[in-house]
């Protein structure tokens, strides 16, 4: 996918990209809060799409048809819920069955098209922290910071088996690796927007890392970048 212009080039982004489970949302959202930013989370704008389609009956490899229901979607983050047409589907879209969902219906390109503008949408003062696999390579090529977190497969599959089993939800954890290790392979291997390493991104690796600290390693250099 061409990189896209951004605008409202003057308001800083920090966005953070990263693959599946490696905890980039909760380390977007709570910097986001740190700094009194919004928050993109382009994930669950994928899993909304898949959600979408599912309910009009729409395959998820049907790329023109997924795309045209992208279109028509009215798609709102508001004190932490996620509405569909001012419908609160926060839960519907956070199964396992919606995140597979949202990996096979954001590898095709239309799809993403839809969707960039309101990605920008979402670019406004005071600041925006954009979680996602192609926030610092396609949607913001400009933002002044950008973080690529990742952690091993059997770090990230541990931690959603963990997850899950947090909220009561049956987890099995060599399907959750299988599962990782599919969509990673869907993310890096499609030819519209892969999941790659911006080339003047900072790698945060999460493997030994708590939240805490990634949180700070974020704003430690988001205040290197401003005052240098």
């Amino acid at each position: 996918m061409q990189v896209t212009t951004t605008p409202a080039q003057h308001i800083p982004v920090i966005t953070i990209d990263g693959p599946s489970a490696s905890g980039k949302g909760t380390v977007a959202q709570l910097v986001a809060d740190k700094l009194g930013f919004a928050y993109l989370d382009s994930g669950a704008l994928y899993r909304v799409v898949a959600f979408a389609a599912q309910q009009n009956n729409i395959a998820w490899d049907d790329a023109n048809a997924v795309a045209e229901c992208a279109k028509t979607l009215h798609i709102k983050f508001k004190n932490g819920q996620v509405l569909l047409n001012d419908h609160d589907i926060s839960e519907e879209i956070r199964t396992e069955l919606m995140g597979k969902g949202a990996s096979q219906v954001a590898v095709h390109a239309p799809v993403r098209a839809a969707l960039i503008d309101l990605q920008h949408s979402f670019h406004q003062a005071p600041g925006l922290v954009a979680d996602g696999r192609d926030m610092g390579t396609v949607i913001f090529p400009s933002a002044p910071l950008k973080i690529f977190l990742t952690a091993s497969t059997e770090t990230r599959a541990e931690r959603r088996y963990q997850q899950l089993l947090g909220k009561n939800q049956p987890a099995n954890y060599e399907n959750i690796l299988q599962d990782l290790q599919e969509r990673d392979a869907r993310d890096k291997g499609r030819a519209s927007a892969p999941l790659v390493m911006a080339e003047n991104a900072i790698l945060l690796e999460t493997d030994n890392l708590g939240i805490t600290d990634a949180v700070n390693t974020v704003l430690n250099a988001y205040k290197n970048v401003t005052t240098n």
